[in-house]
């Protein structure tokens, strides 16, 4: 089971991922967006780092962490990025609402929660060139590592390996959505920045869920 110190310290590896990744995803976005995905969700990892002391000390739900990263979101990160990313946390919170540990099964329904959010609210599918791409395959390869009773390294193992191919698939496919799919076909050849991201967050998670079970 994993609960606070896991969430509080699997934020702050996000947190430093995507803020060593900034001028990548800031490149990627560049070529089929406003080239400013890195840009933003640095900013707004840069604000949650900060403020993780306050968070760990305030909050004991893990619903209630989610909830908080999902507002802050919302309310720092530019574009479309701040609404999806928002969703994924609040939605992820609703998940698990009242809950202060997570068993690998529940970490699943979480993720999977907060990407059906993000599907709802962009109306979006796997295949439209987001980071719906990396997230439903990851959803898929997790809830199946989880039901064969894998442990929490191994589940995100899953999702990482998932996410991973979703983000080569990503660039052969043309955009259907957002300002990617001003570009047509043109789109193809281009890997999408989002569905980076969520590879990031996952491969930041798996990392520290590894470094946790050994402890």
């Amino acid at each position: 089971m994993f609960g606070k110190e896991y969430t509080i310290a699997a934020l702050e590896a996000i947190c430093q991922d995507i803020i060593e990744h900034e001028e990548e995803l800031n490149h990627l976005d560049n070529a089929i967006g406003d080239g400013d995905h890195g840009t933003n969700m640095a900013r707004f990892s840069r604000i949650i780092l900060q403020e993780l002391p306050k968070i760990q000390e305030e909050k004991d739900e893990l619903g209630e962490i989610f909830h908080y990263v999902g507002m802050r979101c919302i309310n720092e990160i530019g574009g479309s990025a701040g609404p999806l990313f928002g969703t994924f946390f609040l939605r992820a919170g609703m998940a698990a609402a009242g809950k202060t540990v997570l068993s690998a099964a529940d970490w699943v329904t979480a993720f999977a929660a907060g990407s059906m959010g993000v599907s709802q609210l962009g109306k979006s599918s796997e295949g439209d060139k987001t980071m719906l791409d990396a997230m439903f395959p990851a959803v898929r390869a997790m809830q199946e590592a989880a039901g064969t009773g894998g442990s929490l390294p191994e589940v995100f193992a899953a999702g990482v390996e998932a996410a991973e191919n979703g983000v080569v698939y990503t660039k052969t496919i043309q955009a259907n959505k957002g300002r990617a799919s001003y570009l047509g076909s043109r789109s193809i050849g281009h890997q999408d920045p989002g569905a980076t991201t969520i590879m990031l967050m996952l491969q930041a998670m798996h990392k520290v869920a590894v470094e946790r079970e050994v402890e």
